[in-house]
């Protein structure tokens, strides 16, 4: 077999192995889990992740998710714990130590300093029957048979099951706590996936102008509106009002060319499209990218109860992150 070959079986192999030990472990979730998950929800302390090595680097991701979906949470490194970091944890607090062996100096050493903290203590542990496991209040149990390395060394299979049981645990306290989107948008107001779900039309369409003619304007007035106002598009109203009857694009225009012989007396009514696409100010962001996006236009016009208040454009959308 040569070298490519060796390269994309190795690789398959270990995310078969890995696949394969999620779904054993997928199998071990029994009360014991839920006990944990129940014991989180009742604490009025944080969440506090500790291990070593990898270990410690899978604690840092778990504690990133379980602080974004609702779960308050720190890290603990176990190594620093015995020098002065475990003065960071509280008796109202609910400890979870991730450990494959369960049986390292260093959790040896940790274990009991955790239990005088009083605070409740859960094992991420690859065998519950090791040091850490007995010495426990409760078993996340994170079984692997081996590694992915194949000398079975390098934490490979283990650190992937343990963040998939960090996420486990995550969700599940998640929809335990009936935790929402719009929770999640509070948590989350810098990204794209919080713009998402609090950003509103409202916060976006006012810094555009907002190109409108009436049903009688001119061509001459609709193409100085368009121009002017670098939309690609105006909005058309009935007279003296705030009634939209139609929209009237550059494409409005191009077409117009082909469809009338003379263009001395067109008038708006006679190119718009009636009965344009529009979008409430109120409704999301997402919304608006959502319907550009089904009808592949480039502009909605905002309304406030059916009357026209402007337009968003999709580069405004875009600016903003919202895809």
């Amino acid at each position: 077999m040569n070298l490519q070959n060796n390269i994309i079986q190795t690789a398959k192999n270990v995310l078969r192995l890995e696949a394969e030990a999620i779904a054993k472990v997928a199998d071990l979730i029994d009360e014991r889990f839920k006990n944990c998950v129940e014991a989180i929800l009742q604490i009025k302390g944080r969440v506090v992740v500790t291990g070593i090595g990898k270990s410690a680097n899978i604690a840092t991701k778990i504690v990133a998710t379980l602080n974004s979906t609702g779960t308050p949470a720190l890290f603990m490194h176990a190594a620093d714990a015995i020098h002065g970091d475990l003065g960071m944890i509280q008796p109202e607090d609910f400890v979870i130590c991730i450990s494959k062996s369960g049986n390292t100096p260093e959790i040896k050493v940790l274990v009991p300093l955790l239990k005088r903290k009083g605070a409740k203590l859960a094992a991420m542990v690859c065998t519950p029957d090791s040091y850490l496991g007995q010495n426990s209040d409760f078993i996340l149990n994170a079984y692997v048979e081996r590694e992915a390395c194949p000398h079975n060394l390098a934490p490979t299979t283990s650190t992937t099951v343990a963040l998939a049981l960090g996420d486990a645990l995550a969700v599940s306290l998640l929809e335990a706590r009936g935790f929402s989107s719009e929770d999640f948008a509070v948590l989350h107001p810098g990204g794209a996936l919080g713009k998402r779900l609090y950003l509103k039309v409202d916060d976006i369409y006012g810094k555009n102008q907002a190109p409108v003619v009436t049903e009688t304007a001119s061509l001459k007035e609709i193409i100085i509106e368009i121009s002017s106002k670098m939309l690609g598009a105006t909005a058309v109203v009935q007279n003296n009002t705030k009634i939209i009857t139609g929209v009237i694009t550059d494409g409005d225009l191009r077409r117009m060319l082909n469809n009338f012989d003379s263009i001395a007396d067109i008038q708006a009514k006679d190119i718009m499209t009636a009965s344009p696409i529009t979008i409430e100010a109120d409704q999301y962001a997402a919304e608006a990218m959502a319907i550009m996006q089904n009808k592949s236009i480039t502009q909605l016009i905002v309304t406030k109860s059916g009357n026209f208040e402007g337009f968003i454009h999709l580069h405004d959308l875009l600016r903003e992150g919202i895809v």
